[in-house]
């Protein structure tokens, strides 16, 4: 699966995505963060899921309707409960996300918002 990560998930979770077969971009890469809009702009761009600890992201594509390709957003977790999430989510509801689902994941509940 194709993935953004935002610059606040570390950087840590890109090896262990790798590692599973993803495609990945690191936002913390890039040479400054352009703001929410942007990264969620070119999430969508470069068909990519989103993968953020932000609740901002899904305002933006909620509330004022910019379009995405998917949001995976972890609550309060350790950087390895992270990885670990982040593979079971993109496991279990990959087809979810590619059709633009909005995904919540947080110690012991997921909770998924289709798009329609």
């Amino acid at each position: 699966m194709r993935v953004l990560l935002d610059a606040c998930v570390p950087k840590g979770v890109r090896d262990t995505l790798e590692a599973g077969g993803h495609d990945v971009v690191w936002a913390g890469d890039w040479p400054e963060d352009p703001g929410d809009d942007e990264i969620l702009r070119q999430a969508h761009q470069d068909s990519r899921v989103l993968v953020t600890v932000d609740k901002d992201f899904g305002e933006l594509a909620v509330v004022r309707g910019q379009p995405h390709s998917g949001i995976v957003r972890l609550v309060a977790m350790s950087m390895s409960r992270q990885s670990d999430t982040c593979v079971a989510v993109l496991k279990k509801y990959g087809s979810e996300l590619e059709a633009g689902a909005i995904v919540t994941a947080e110690a012991g509940r997921v909770r998924v918002r289709p798009w329609s």
